[in-house]
């Protein structure tokens, strides 16, 4: 079936066309390979376009969206609503500099994620099949499964080859929380599919993604907790660092929930609750939607 990404506007059908096309015919495989990428996410393409260009037969395997998470449900559009959310914070400082704001603003979300998605479509146009079938890559769309020492299957084409290059990245895990799996929650792929604001968003897990997410979305205008177990934000870097990071969310007006352990989550109609412990307290709060980010 045609891949879709939602929402399903112009945009996201020109980053399709790009990096999943659906009329897209595999390629007459070679009797043999030098190399076999599997996944075409960063790592992939840098591996597969650099061995084509030292003259290697090359196929590149992907079963989804060809430039991965980067592109797809990483840097590509994060970076995208950081920057956008750093602006509508500025606006709310300038007065400091001299700058009178009316109060009555439009802030447009939907806007937002727009410009977001229009970004994406036009950066995938580097990570697309057609891209790397000029560069001299077989590029074959499907999944790739190992069928013995020296080759691959991709949806009933044999690739043989001498060595194989397994790229097939990472995603986030999804932690053990009673109710959860009942639930609408968002993830790190999920989440740029937003067209409307949550009013209420909890964000579990304040490691990189979860933080940038958090405060992000704090920017924009929504009420921001954010749970963590450990008891300070991005609990793996230097402690100075993430002491410096948690003083500017403060300022954004993120609420942290941290040594806390979230016990279960339910949706009633539109609300989503979670409760959680902190010590030996137990509490609940009522959110619009939850956001998971764990690594």
């Amino acid at each position: 079936m045609p891949t879709t990404v939602l929402p399903n506007d112009r945009f996201n059908e020109e980053l399709v066309a790009n990096v999943r096309p659906p009329n897209w015919k595999n390629p007459e495989a070679a009797d043999r390979y030098n190399l076999v990428v599997i996944g075409a996410g960063t790592a992939g393409l840098v591996t597969a376009a650099v061995a084509a260009g030292l003259g290697a037969k090359v196929a590149l395997v992907e079963r989804d969206l060809m430039g991965g998470d980067c592109l797809n449900f990483g840097c590509v559009p994060s970076k995208s609503i950081v920057r956008t959310a750093r602006a509508w914070a500025s606006i709310g400082e300038g007065a400091e500099f001299g700058l009178e704001i009316s109060k009555n603003i439009t802030r447009r979300f939907d806007i937002a994620m727009e410009r977001m998605r229009k970004l994406r479509s036009k950066i995938s146009n580097m990570d697309s099949a057609k891209r790397y079938a000029d560069l001299g890559v077989d590029v074959f769309i499907g999944e790739g499964r190992f069928i013995s020492q020296g080759a691959i299957d991709v949806s009933g084409t044999t690739l043989r080859f001498s060595r194989a290059a397994i790229c097939t990245g990472s995603r986030a895990s999804v932690p053990q929380i009673e109710g959860l799996e009942k639930i609408d929650f968002l993830n790190n792929e999920t989440v740029f599919s937003l067209t409307s604001l949550p009013n209420r968003l909890a964000v579990i897990g304040a490691g990189p993604v979860g933080c940038e997410l958090a405060q992000s979305f704090a920017r924009f205008g929504s009420q921001v907790t954010l749970f963590e177990q450990a008891s300070h934000i991005l609990p793996k870097e230097d402690i100075d660092a993430s002491t410096v990071v948690q003083t500017q969310m403060a300022k954004d007006g993120i609420s942290f929930v941290f040594d806390s352990a979230i016990k279960e989550v339910d949706q009633l109609g539109l609300e989503t609750r979670v409760r959680f412990s902190v010590g030996t307290e137990e509490r609940e709060l009522s959110v619009d939607k939850i956001l998971v980010s764990v690594g």
